[in-house]
């Protein structure tokens, strides 16, 4: 009767594998990589949620997407005067001439987002990632779910009696 070995060859793993458990850490490794990258490159539509400010005064003319503003993100860290007292954001979407000079001097987002606080203009998609052709709002916003705009004919009406 042959005598069972007690310790396994070093070239097999415990699940009896033939492949070295170092080259099968690596393997996994790669994997996980190559994953990573597939999933970063992956093409994406980016998607506002609930009170986002969507920015488009000038993103369609330049040729890049409209800003998504996480504006919950950022309320949940700051009060609103730092943004909007402190920085001068009007309390309307779309009510800024923000452009990229004004932020790369340090002006709007550019107070923060200066690689210093936060990452700077260099990461374009970070920002510009709403659907090209989105005009400026607040992204589902109670306002718009209540009024409704009105309709041209009542709007002109309106001021005809003005």
């Amino acid at each position: 009767m042959k005598s069972i070995p007690r310790r396994m060859p070093p070239a097999l793993s415990r699940a009896g594998s033939r492949i070295a458990p170092d080259l099968t850490k690596r393997l996994w490794i790669v994997l996980a990589l190559a994953a990573l990258a597939l999933l970063l490159s992956w093409p994406y539509s980016a998607r506002a949620e609930y009170g986002d400010v969507v920015i488009n005064n000038y993103s369609d003319g330049a040729g890049v997407r409209p800003v998504v503003f996480p504006h919950w993100f950022h309320r949940v860290r700051f009060r609103c005067k730092v943004c909007h007292s402190d920085l001068g954001f009007k309390f309307k979407a779309g009510g800024n001439e923000i452009n990229m000079l004004k932020i790369i001097e340090g002006q709007f987002c550019g107070a923060c987002h200066n690689g210093g606080v936060a990452w700077s203009v260099e990461n374009c998609d970070l920002c510009h990632s709403g659907n090209p052709g989105t005009s400026t709002h607040v992204h589902e916003s109670t306002i718009q779910k209540l009024a409704p705009p009105p309709a041209p004919a009542a709007a002109a009406r309106a001021a005809a009696k003005k």
